[in-house]
């Protein structure tokens, strides 16, 4: 065993994760927690909030089993991603003034629709990279303006998730660009705020903390926080940040691939050199975040996931756990490609993916009393894929980017049936890394750079870069080029 490892929190909003990683790329141990959203007291229905306290009981229980299995005196640095837009404004003591909202809170979709009455989407887009979307955390910022108002004035600074948990962990106050990019509150070329977008909220850049950088060190455990985390006292906290670019940093994706994050959304990426937002890409859904690295951008499309198969299973699966897909996939080889001429629009939100500008909602077409439940979860498959297939045209058409494979990494990547269909669907190669946690990998490789043991990213992705595994276009590729004509009709 290697004695020198990092500790990565990967904090999703459906899991919560702590993995030993040593520098070869390789998880020693790990352990986890389920996360979910909670109502918000004395809220309004459906209204949900994080439980901050909760969350930091069950990453630090999580980091403790896997201390204790490592030995605490192996962990030489710690470093923690989350999911993006949700955030919350905390007084000097690190205090909150309010709830961090949650991404999937409905509250603030009016505001969402009366922002494009004050300024042009294209122009919001052409700053910040970003489409109107309900969950963006300026909205957020918009709303607590107008109903809690007392929360930012009360407030000392607002931290993103990363930021929030960090605090708790040194008592620091930091913010980076790759959870930034995730507010629509920031000019993305230049990697800054936009007074511009702040103004909508009544903000300015003076209400935020100075900008990190992911790699840099940003302060050390506190004595408290090394015991309840089981970690040596002092130890290097390093900055990480949003989980999607430190999973496309992770899956080491060859040159000339696109990169799919696939779990409850799925991530269309690509790293590259310049900010550069196109009408094409606008009109399309695209959003654009900062990557991990100063120097580059990460054009995106933000599509529907493995959140409509989790609808599939608690409809028609209810007797299968959650997450246990071997029995679904098995009724899916059952069905014929092409699930006897069922559809399956996967648009379950409809400012998302690449039929946001129809604003079409999910729908299933061409049910008959023939058909059984794996129809249906291979029709998910399907159509999850022919949705990728139009993302992959979108993002080539807006990047000039010329893709000859996809690297799928996450969870998404574990299902061999999905990963054949994508690749019978698209006519490209899926790559698939056989350590499947990339946003884990490239926060070790963050981590491993931030305490000097690489000297760069470009070595650290050489010496942690797993095996993979290849699914090629095979003989129903003909028949998926006809039905995709048919989806797309």
């Amino acid at each position: 065993m290697d004695s020198e490892m990092v500790l990565v929190l990967d904090c999703g909003s459906t899991n919560l994760r702590a993995a030993a990683v040593n520098p070869r790329g390789e998880i020693v141990a790990q352990a986890s927690r389920p996360n979910r959203s909670l109502p918000q007291p004395g809220g309004k229905p459906g209204w949900t909030v994080w439980d901050l306290e909760e969350i930091l009981r069950k990453l630090s229980q999580a980091s403790r089993e896997v201390s204790s299995t490592v030995g605490p005196e192996n962990v030489k640095a710690l470093i923690l991603t989350t999911w993006g837009a949700d955030g919350a404004p905390v007084r000097r003591d690190g205090s909150l003034t309010y709830h961090p909202i949650s991404w999937m809170c409905p509250r603030t979709k009016g505001i969402a629709s009366e922002i494009l009455k004050w300024m042009d989407a294209w122009d919001i887009f052409r700053i910040t990279g970003y489409q109107v979307i309900s969950f963006n955390t300026l909205l957020r910022l918009i709303w607590l303006r107008r109903h809690c108002p007392k929360a930012l004035e009360e407030a000392y600074t607002w931290l993103m998730m990363p930021g929030l948990l960090v605090q708790r962990l040194t008592g620091e106050f930091h913010i980076e660009p790759t959870s930034g990019s995730t507010m629509m509150t920031m000019d993305l070329k230049r990697r800054d705020w936009s007074s511009t977008m702040l103004e909508l909220a009544g903000l300015d850049a003076g209400f935020f903390p100075e900008w990190s950088q992911p790699g840099d060190v940003i302060g050390y455990t506190t004595e408290a926080a090394s015991r309840r985390f089981m970690v040596p006292r002092g130890t290097p906290v390093i900055v990480g940040g949003h989980d999607t670019q430190f999973a496309i940093l992770g899956s080491c994706a060859q040159a000339g691939y696109l990169t799919l994050s696939s779990g409850t959304w799925e991530i269309l990426g690509v790293r590259v050199d310049a900010f550069k937002p196109t009408r094409i890409g606008f009109e399309n859904g695209l959003i654009i975040e900062a990557d991990v690295q100063p120097s580059l951008w990460n054009p995106q499309i933000l599509m529907m996931g493995s959140a409509v198969l989790e609808w599939i299973r608690e409809m028609l699966f209810a007797e299968i756990e959650r997450g246990d897909y071997a029995a679904m996939i098995k009724e899916a080889e059952e069905a014929p490609p092409g699930a006897n001429g069922l559809f399956l629009v996967p648009s379950f939100v409809k400012e998302s993916g690449p039929t946001r500008k129809f604003k079409t909602l999910g729908t299933l077409l061409g049910l008959t009393l023939r058909t059984k439940r794996g129809h249906i979860y291979r029709a998910a498959l399907e159509g999850l894929s022919f949705q990728l297939r139009e993302a992959v045209k979108i993002l080539t058409e807006a990047t000039g980017f010329k893709a000859q494979g996809i690297r799928v990494v996450g969870g998404g990547s574990k299902n061999d049936l999905w990963n054949r269909i994508r690749a019978d669907v698209t006519g490209l190669p899926i790559s698939v890394p056989v350590r499947e946690e990339s946003t884990v990998l490239g926060a070790a490789m963050v981590a491993f750079l931030g305490i000097g043991r690489y000297s760069s990213l470009e070595e650290a992705g050489e010496a942690m870069r797993p095996n993979e595994r290849t699914f090629r276009p095979g003989v129903n590729k003909e028949l998926y080029d006809g039905l995709f004509k048919r989806y797309s009709e």
